[in-house]
Formats: structure tokens, C-alpha cells, sequence
């Protein structure tokens, strides 16, 4: 493949964002189902892929159904991270995309992940090892900065474009800043005039009209969703429809059992595939039960809030929209368990009720 053909790739597409947990495969399968047509994996460490560990190496892989599919890697060896996008080429991706913006302190703490935005010189090396031994298209993602006050996004990004990067995937955002505050899109459009690789412009989009945007304010490529498509993972389908989808409760609750359909088809049906479906359901519902249908008077959905004092339409929608634990633990055995295994339905939740997960800052690394 051509460099004009490796950066085509990358322009006027909608693109489900690496998350580790949130881009599993099952939930990327949803998300085909749904509309989506470019999926990344969760990220996956350069040193355990090159010692072909079974855990790391699930990562890599894609369903027959994932029309175009890309694997992250995180790492700051210039050897081990060639060897493993080898290993990623060899396994079937469509594009090979190096973490730089992973804010979690155990990954900072190696030198890794938004480590590397402070290190362009390191970043070039990695690129230019990795270009080396690649056939198909090689990307980076990264945040604006390490910190707020000192934006290192262009240096980066042009460090790797001189080295054969193909696109650069920028989360509006600095590490410092993780998901505190809205994600400010002038940083992306002050990196698509900086280079000439296409950018891919990522946070807080939650409908199809702040996507397109989004592009037309910044002069971006195309969007990547990561929170908002674990929220909506119907977003892709009003992408493509370019209208709002509000889905019933009901159909929000078929959703979720396809999700679980596809988990189980994954990790298996015997007892420890279905605790690793338990896990990842529970994971999921933080981000699911967010959304709300629209009412008068009520807001319109953000990332940044959870509504409350809303009037649910139905007994689905009101059990969907409930962050407390006996409301979760209860979906999560009548998703995966059965009505038989779920029990009664859990009482009116109390004013006081601790929520099941973490609040809206919850952190995806990818």
C-alpha cells in the first residue's frame, strides 16, 4: 500500500476509539451491528505481545465481521514495539496505532502511554522502527499535552509524521486534565494546520450534528467516538442516517441482551466465560444507563452530568436510567443469569443510595 493510499484511510470515517475494557470485541461487534464500519482494539502492551501471551495476544484480535480494523500498542522500546506491529500485521489488522496518550499513573509511571508527550525524539524512534517493518498504515494517538499550561501536540505529531506516520488521532484534552473539563477542539484544528497527515479529532461528541461540526469547524479529517458510543452505541447508525435515534427502553434492553448474546459467544458459556460477561456487562452499564430519552424542560444529553428528576416512560427506561448497585448487580444477573437467577426486581432507589460505578470521569485508557 501507497502512502497516498495508507493516508486515504484515514479521512471521512467515524471511528470507534481504542479503550481498554470499553473496545472489547463483543461490544465492537455491537457496534458493526449498529452501523459501525472502523473499529480499533483495546490497547495491548508491546511486551507481553512479543512474548505472545494468550491475554495479550486476544487483543489483536478481530472478527470476521469488523470491515476495517485497527490494533493499539503501548510501549516506548523502538524494538519491541516493531516486533509486536509485526505480529499485529501478521494477525490480520488494517493499521497499527501507537498509544501516546494513556493518562493512567501505572502506565505514566513506565514512560508510556502520555509519558511520550514529552518525548518527541523517543517518539520518531518508535515510529520510525515500527514504519520499518510495516506494510499497512501506521497512526499515533495523542492528547494535546502531559499538562495543561504546556500543549506538546504539535512537536509530537510532526515528530512522527517525519518518520512515516500516516495520521494522527488527537483526544482534545491534556493528561493532567483527564476528563475533568470539556474537551477543547481548537487544539484539533490547530494540529490539522500544523501537518499534513490527516487528523482525526476525538471528545465529546454525543450526536451526529456535533460530529459533522466538529469537521467543519476544525478542518479535521473525521471523528473518533469513544465515551459517547459506549453511552449510544446507536450513535453510528444516526451517523449514518444523520438524524436522532431515541430508542425505547425496551430496545435499549434488547441492546444490552445482544451485548451479552456476543459476550458469551467470546469468553464462553461455562461459569468463568460468564463472570468475565458479569465483569464487563457491570463495566458497561456505568456508561449505558447515562443516557436519557429527551423531555421538555430536560437538557440535552452531555458527558459531563448524569440527569436526574427525569420521568421514565416505562419500567425499563426507569430501571436503565438507576446508577445504584442493587439496581446494577440486579440487571446484570437478568442479563446474563435469567430471570430465575435475577430474583425480584430491586426496591425505589434511596435518596442516599451510593452509585454502582465511578462518576463521569471514569477513565478509559487508549
Amino acid at each position: 500500500m501507497d502512502e497516498v493510499a495508507r493516508r486515504g484511510l484515514f479521512r471521512d470515517r467515524v471511528i470507534l476509539a481504542p479503550m481498554t475494557k470499553g473496545s472489547n470485541l463483543p461490544f465492537r461487534r455491537l457496534c458493526v451491528e449498529l452501523g459501525a464500519r472502523f473499529t480499533v482494539g483495546e490497547m495491548a502492551l508491546s511486551k507481553w505481545v512479543v512474548k505472545m501471551t494468550a491475554q495479550e495476544l486476544a487483543l489483536l484480535r478481530r472478527h470476521p465481521d469488523e470491515p476495517t480494523f485497527g490494533v493499539q500498542l503501548c510501549g516506548r522500546n523502538p524494538a519491541l514495539m516493531a516486533r509486536a506491529a509485526a505480529i499485529a500485521e501478521a494477525r490480520g489488522a488494517d493499521f497499527v496505532d501507537i498509544n501516546l496518550g494513556c493518562p493512567i499513573d501505572s502506565v505514566v509511571r513506565r514512560g508510556e502511554g502520555a509519558a511520550l508527550l514529552e518525548r518527541p525524539k523517543r517518539v520518531a524512534e518508535v515510529v520510525a522502527a515500527m514504519r520499518q517493518v510495516l506494510r499497512i498504515p501506521l497512526t499515533v494517538k495523542l492528547r494535546t499535552g502531559y499538562r495543561d499550561e504546556k500543549p506538546t501536540m504539535v512537536e509530537v505529531a510532526r515528530a512522527a509524521e517525519g518518520e512515516g506516520a500516516d495520521a494522527v488521532f488527537l483526544h482534545a484534552r491534556s493528561r493532567t486534565q483527564r476528563y475533568r473539563r470539556p474537551a477543547d477542539w481548537s487544539h484539533v484544528a490547530a494540529l490539522a494546520e500544523a501537518v499534513a497527515i490527516p487528523v482525526i479529532g476525538n471528545g465529546d461528541i454525543v450526536d451526529f450534528r456535533d460530529a459533522e461540526a466538529r469537521k467543519l469547524q476544525t478542518g479535521c479529517a473525521s471523528v473518533m467516538l469513544a465515551r459517547g458510543a459506549l453511552v449510544k452505541p446507536w450513535f453510528f447508525r444516526e451517523l449514518s442516517e444523520r438524524r436522532e435515534i431515541h430508542p425505547s427502553g425496551a430496545e435499549r434492553m434488547a441492546m444490552l441482551r445482544r451485548y451479552v448474546e456476543l459476550a458469551l459467544q467470546h469468553f464462553g458459556p461455562d461459569e468463568r466465560g460468564r463472570e468475565r460477561v458479569r465483569f464487563f456487562l457491570d463495566w458497561h452499564l456505568d456508561f449505558f444507563t447515562r443516557w436519557v430519552p429527551p423531555r421538555p424542560g430536560l437538557a440535552p444529553f452531555a458527558l459531563q452530568e448524569r440527569h436526574s428528576g427525569w420521568e421514565p416512560a416505562d419500567a425499563d427506561e426507569a430501571l436503565l436510567a438507576r446508577p445504584d448497585r442493587p439496581a446494577r448487580d440486579y440487571l446484570v444477573r437478568l442479563l446474563v443469569d435469567g430471570p430465575d437467577a435475577a430474583g425480584p426486581p430491586p426496591g425505589p432507589v434511596a435518596a442516599d443510595a451510593p452509585t454502582a460505578g465511578r462518576d463521569h470521569r471514569t477513565e478509559i485508557s487508549g
